[in-house]
């Protein structure tokens, strides 16, 4: 059983468990620890480390000379001897190939999670036929103008 399997068969057993349809993941791990079917993992500083720099490093921002917000740096994967690892490129100051890497590698992340959101939205109105179906627009071009539109500090 794979590491998610386990987490996924933890939640469920937690919620069998506790009778709720919705509970926090919190709860579930801290239920599953007190009831010795998880261990607390043994954490490397390194690991926590990289992962605290990471999480700054997606939350930086600056401004262009036409006000524009924009992100700074952009994760990309890439192989190194066979090991996946995630590598971070500036933009305007890494080579191009890495930000535009990093840029269609946040584009297929975005496709896939609008697959997913279509399959499971045909899901649930398959299961809620008696229902009005959910609708759902996958063209955002009107919703990415309005955003641009109010990012330029424009009022109605």
């Amino acid at each position: 059983m794979s590491r998610n399997e386990q987490m996924q068969r933890l939640f469920r057993q937690y919620e069998q468990e506790h009778g709720r349809m919705a509970a926090t993941t919190r709860e579930a791990c801290v239920w599953a620890v007190q009831e010795g079917l998880l261990e607390l993992p043994k954490i490397d500083p390194y690991d926590r480390l990289a992962d605290d720099m990471a999480r700054a490093l997606r939350e930086e921002y600056a401004v262009d000379r036409d006000g524009r917000r924009y992100r700074v740096n952009h994760a990309f994967r890439a192989n190194r001897s066979g090991v996946q690892l995630t590598m971070w490129a500036r933009l305007g100051e890494s080579a191009p190939e890495y930000v535009h890497r990093a840029l269609i590698q946040r584009r297929e992340q975005i496709v896939g999670d609008c697959f997913q959101l279509k399959v499971d939205v045909d899901v649930f109105n398959n299961i809620y036929k008696d229902r009005e179906p959910l609708q759902l627009v996958l063209d955002f071009t009107d919703d990415v103008a309005e955003r641009e539109f109010w990012a330029k500090d424009n009022v109605a």
